[in-house]
């Protein structure tokens, strides 16, 4: 990074000098960051980590933690696809949101609003009412990355942007695979992810993945690498989802890697007492109770 410092007198302007050089870019060929990548991926098989978590922007958490700048918490994570999110109010450490997900199912309790919520991992993210787009999986995919195969077709070009230099990396998907989104593959070749690499010391710091039709399903940031039990992390994650609405960003400040985790800990049952809400469900429980009050 080069940083300028400047100084003036009346009469004598001063020159602005450079005061450090730039980084030197680092060079790497395709097969060389392909490798890069997929080592990362196999780096990491679980996590357990304590966590800030900030809304930057969005709609989806807004009625979860909208009273607060920012909440601790924590986030196990376990290949393939486990995970558990649970965000705590600060000081009192009061749970604000409990969410698990398997990669098939989900579930969220939200303590405040007396709410547990369940539903397919796969359910489109549409719902009118914000907090029934949440979806724990989200983070996994964030977490998660998968490697890039053989012979899939991937592109590389080099790209510059706000003063960095960046190795990019298009992972190409094959007519008629499957995608998330979609229960049959398209018949033309589209993106499946971007990967950024900062030619500065070849961390990623970016991963795009997009949906068919070349919709953009996710776009992650990364931050702060450092290396703990072997293992290169990013301490700050950026998880923004255009298609629901929101943009979340976590610190992790303390994380042990690759450990086994009961099963256990990745089961949320519903408390007794709490209003049950099916996520995707054809007739939302309060229609009635709304159209009574329009009545009235």
């Amino acid at each position: 990074m080069l940083f300028l410092v400047c100084g003036c007198a009346a009469s004598h302007p001063a020159a602005v000098k450079p005061s450090g050089a730039p980084e030197p870019l680092q060079v790497a060929t395709k097969q060389d960051l392909i490798s890069r990548y997929n080592r990362q991926v196999e780096s990491v098989s679980s996590l357990n980590a304590s966590v800030s978590m900030t809304l930057t922007a969005g709609s989806s958490y807004t009625g979860v933690i909208k009273q607060y700048h920012e909440i601790g918490g924590f986030l196990l994570a376990e290949k393939p696809a486990r995970i558990r999110v649970i965000g705590q109010a600060p000081v009192v450490a009061t749970n604000i949101f409990d969410m698990v997900s398997d990669g098939e199912t989900f579930q969220i309790f939200i303590p405040s609003q007396n709410k547990f919520i369940t539903g397919s991992a796969s359910l489109p993210h549409q719902s009118t009412k914000p907090i029934e787009n949440l979806r724990p999986q989200h983070l996994t995919s964030a977490i998660f990355w998968p490697p890039i195969p053989d012979h899939v077709p991937v592109l590389i070009e080099e790209a510059n942007e706000e003063g960095s230099r960046y190795y990019v990396l298009t992972v190409v998907r094959p007519p008629g695979e499957r995608v998330p989104s979609a229960a049959e593959g398209s018949g033309d070749w589209e993106i499946a992810r971007r990967i950024w690499f900062d030619r500065s010391h070849l961390n990623i710091v970016r991963v795009e993945t997009y949906e068919s039709a070349g919709q953009l399903a996710s776009d992650v940031s990364l931050r702060d690498w450092e290396v703990s039990q072997t293992v290169n992390y990013p301490r700050q994650i950026v998880l923004s989802r255009p298609d629901s609405d929101y943009k979340l960003q976590i610190e992790i400040k303390k994380v042990t890697f690759n450990e086994m985790i009961s099963a256990d800990r990745f089961i949320l049952e519903q408390p007794p007492g709490t209003e049950l809400v099916n996520a995707g469900a054809a007739v939302e429980p309060s229609a009635p109770d709304q159209r009574q009050e329009k009545r009235n």
